[in-house]
Formats: C-alpha cells, sequence, structure tokens
C-alpha cells in the first residue's frame, strides 16, 4: 500500500507556529491553508494545538525553559515548538499522557532530528513528575499567559479587574449564532438546533443570538447555506440594534469587512441605503459571499475604498448613520484570538490611537446634522476607547454625547465597556455621539 503523502500533524503544527511567530500571518489564515495539508481526521487536532500554544505561549515557555539544561540553538527552535506543544498535550489536552508522550517523541524523527529523541523524551517525562514545582515557579505574567506589556496595560486600565479579565482571556469563547429572523424566530431556530441534539441558550441581550453549548462546524447548523444563520458574537451583534433604536434612513459602515455587522443591519429591514466600505477588496468580497447567502430584497452598496480619503468615494450624501468599528488592538477578543497576544506590539497602540482619532474626524463631516456615529472597538485598552472619545469629544464642538440606555457592561465616562466573558460576550465597546442640529 503507498504511504500516505499526508504531513503528520504534530509536524504540521510546529510549521504554523514557525510561520507565526516569524510574521507570516495569523492564526485564522495558516491554519486552513495547513489543515489541507494533514488527514481529514486530524484538521480539529491542528486547530486546538496551534489555538492552544497561542493560547498559553508565555507559560509554556516558562514551564519548559528550567527542564533545559541549556537553550538550544535558533536552527532548532521547532524541537523548542515541539516540546511546548507536549506540555500543551499533558497540561490541557484530552490526550492520555503515555500517548502525548509518544506522539511527540516520534515527531522528533520526521522533523529528522533523531538525535533529539531521548531530550525531548526526557524533558516531557521530568515534566511529569515536577508540575506543582514549575508552576510554582511561574512569573506573574508567565502564569496569566500574557505578555508582560499587556499585563500591566490591563492593571492600569483595570486595577481591580486585571486578573479576571487575563483569566477569561485564557478561556476559550463559545460559537455564538445570529439567527435571520427575516427567515425564521430566534426561539424556532433553536428549536431546530435542539432536534439535532445542538443545545443553545438566549442571549439576555442580543434578540437574534443563540449561544450553542458546543461548536459545530457551520455546514451542520440547520439552512446555513440559504441564509437562516451566521456566526457573530453577541457583543458584535449590539450595534446594529443601538443605531436602529435612535435613527432610520441611511447607514455608512465605514471599516465593514468581513460584514457581520452590514449583514445584521441588512436583516433588520430597517434602513433605506446601506453603504459597506472598506479598502481591503479581498476581505469585501467575504461581504459580497455573504450577502450571496443571504439574498437579502435590497443589497449593500460594497465600495473598495479607504474611509479617510473621502474624496475618492463619497458622493456627497450625508449619511443618517455611520458605525465605525474602529481598527483596534483586538484586546477584547483573545478568548476568540489568542494569537493576538503573540503577533500585537506595544507600539502598536499608539499607531491606533492616531488611525482611531483620524477616522472619527474624517468620518464626522459626512453625518447629517441630527444623525448618530455609533464608534465601536473589539478593545478593552481606554486609550482606545474612553479615551479616545473624550478626546474626540474636546477637539469637535458639534458634538453630543449619547447615554446608552443598557445594563449590559459597565458604563464608562463615555459609552460602555463590555468585558471578556460577561454575560457569555467577547470584550466590546461602544459609544453613541449625536451631531448638533
Amino acid at each position: 500500500m503507498a504511504k500516505s503523502s499526508k504531513q503528520e500533524v504534530r509536524l504540521a503544527a510546529v510549521a504554523v507556529i514557525q510561520r507565526l511567530l516569524e510574521g507570516g500571518g495569523s492564526l485564522t489564515r495558516l491554519i486552513p491553508e495547513a489543515q489541507q495539508r494533514v488527514a481529514e481526521g486530524d484538521r480539529s487536532l491542528l486547530q486546538a494545538l496551534c489555538y492552544g500554544y497561542a493560547r498559553w505561549a508565555d507559560q509554556l515557555e516558562g514551564l519548559l525553559t528550567p527542564l533545559l539544561k541549556k537553550p538550544l540553538k535558533n536552527k532548532d527552535q521547532d524541537l523548542v515548538i515541539l516540546m511546548q506543544l507536549g506540555i500543551l498535550q499533558l497540561r490541557y489536552m484530552r490526550i492520555a499522557e503515555h500517548a502525548a508522550v509518544n506522539t511527540t517523541v516520534k515527531a522528533v524523527v520526521n522533523l529528522k532530528k533523531p538525535w533529539a529523541k531521548g531530550l525531548v523524551n526526557g524533558v516531557l517525562r521530568s515534566y511529569q513528575r515536577q508540575e506543582a514545582q514549575l508552576t510554582e515557579g511561574l512569573s506573574e505574567h508567565t502564569r496569566c499567559s500574557h505578555p508582560q506589556w499587556l499585563l500591566e496595560q490591563l492593571k492600569t486600565d483595570w486595577p481591580w479587574r486585571w486578573k479576571e479579565i487575563a483569566d477569561a482571556a485564557n478561556k476559550q469563547a463559545p460559537m455564538t449564532l445570529r439567527v435571520n429572523t427575516g427567515t425564521v424566530s430566534t426561539t424556532d431556530y433553536q428549536s431546530q438546533l435542539n432536534d439535532q441534539d445542538m443545545l443553545s441558550d438566549l442571549s439576555d441581550f442580543a434578540p437574534e443570538a443563540l449561544i450553542l453549548q458546543q461548536a459545530v462546524q457551520v455546514e451542520r447548523l440547520p439552512s446555513f447555506a440559504s441564509g437562516a444563520v451566521s456566526v457573530q458574537d453577541a457583543a458584535a451583534q449590539l450595534a446594529a440594534h443601538l443605531l436602529a433604536s435612535v435613527t432610520s434612513g441611511s447607514l455608512l459602515d465605514a471599516c465593514a469587512a468581513p460584514g457581520g455587522k452590514t449583514l445584521h443591519a441588512i436583516e433588520l429591514n430597517h434602513w433605506q441605503r446601506i453603504v459597506a466600505l472598506d479598502k481591503d477588496k479581498e476581505r469585501l468580497k467575504r461581504v459580497q459571499e455573504n450577502v450571496d447567502r443571504l439574498n437579502p430584497s435590497s443589497s449593500p452598496e460594497l465600495i473598495t475604498a479607504d474611509a479617510n480619503s473621502t474624496a475618492k468615494w463619497w458622493d456627497g450624501e450625508k449619511f443618517d448613520a455611520i458605525l465605525l468599528d474602529a481598527p483596534c488592538s483586538g484586546t477584547g477578543v483573545i478568548r476568540r484570538h489568542p494569537d493576538i497576544k503573540l503577533l500585537r506590539r506595544p507600539t502598536d497602540i499608539d499607531d491606533l490611537v492616531t488611525q482611531q482619532a483620524t477616522l472619527l474626524a474624517n468620518l464626522w463631516p459626512l453625518l447629517k446634522p441630527g444623525g448618530y456615529l455609533l464608534y465601536a472597538s473589539c478593545s478593552i485598552i481606554k486609550d482606545e476607547n474612553e479615551h479616545q472619545i473624550a478626546d474626540f469629544m474636546a477637539a469637535q464642538k458639534d458634538v453630543i454625547h449619547c447615554e446608552l440606555d443598557a445594563i449590559w457592561g459597565l458604563q464608562a465616562s463615555y459609552g460602555r465597556q463590555i468585558l471578556p466573558g460577561q454575560d457569555h460576550m467577547d470584550g466590546f465597546y461602544y459609544a453613541l455621539l449625536e451631531k448638533a442640529a
């Protein structure tokens, strides 16, 4: 029988993580490519290994380092990653201990480094014996498995809640659905899920949201292909309702891709005109694909352009509402995208704050007097959120801050902040601004 050409799953995981650490892209992009190179039955394990590594990278490094007599050479960093994956399996995954050790040691041969079999086996056996002692010796940021700069930022912004935030960020987020109530009610769709043994809970704050108790492949969801349901966190589902509750007419989604909030606005059947704008042509294609799946009676206008370069795309017709889901650090969605902890740098924050301020300043003239701009971010860093809005309020004289009449999240000096895991939602920030008539 011909030998399978598929890549061994732990080897594939090492390759993905190496590319991630070298700046080759996010796990969202790297994993689907790598899954094509492993056996179909190994694809979920590949994802679990890569996401588990990203979630616990600081901790895995802190546990491995004392077990090595001396650091390995740069050319052997694949071995370091492999041993960290071995510790990950022993510590956090539902894999029998002997299987975790044996498969990791076998993977050394696939790396063409058989000389290291004894090293890898000895390290993993030592970890099993010394786990409690090694855990006790972890520093604060490695125990929390957050980069030190980010942990310090959390302590500055949330001095009483930073540990709670870090712990929540290390938990896997639930899969949350948004039901297209133009085709089926939320409770009726929940019944359809129940009939297929997919149990879910209603959200207290997002009327179209169903929080699955166990994640599934989207292809298994009833009528997914025909647009009855989409995947979107409940916190993100608040945006369309916040704007629809205060105005109607025309809506600009200024940083629209991948399109979840645009699609939700379409499903509410509230707006006479929707413009979805994004400078990333490839990501905007995903919006079109989702529009095609929904097949709505009226489609949004999709425009590929930089929101700041209004002269190149704006027709001069002012909008009743603008949604600015601003580019941000993503620190509120780390539980869903743990590689943010590996990819984000402290110097990124100042650049993002500048981008956000520029977008606010350039989009504000496009809003009608009496219109509303909803500023949103999936960050929990105050400079990107309430401090950003405070600066805008100070600079812009025709802006009125609207208190959000809500019980979700926490009241901020401006807007409201949802922390990761609060009411089963991602970390999210919203501020509603009215343009003085």
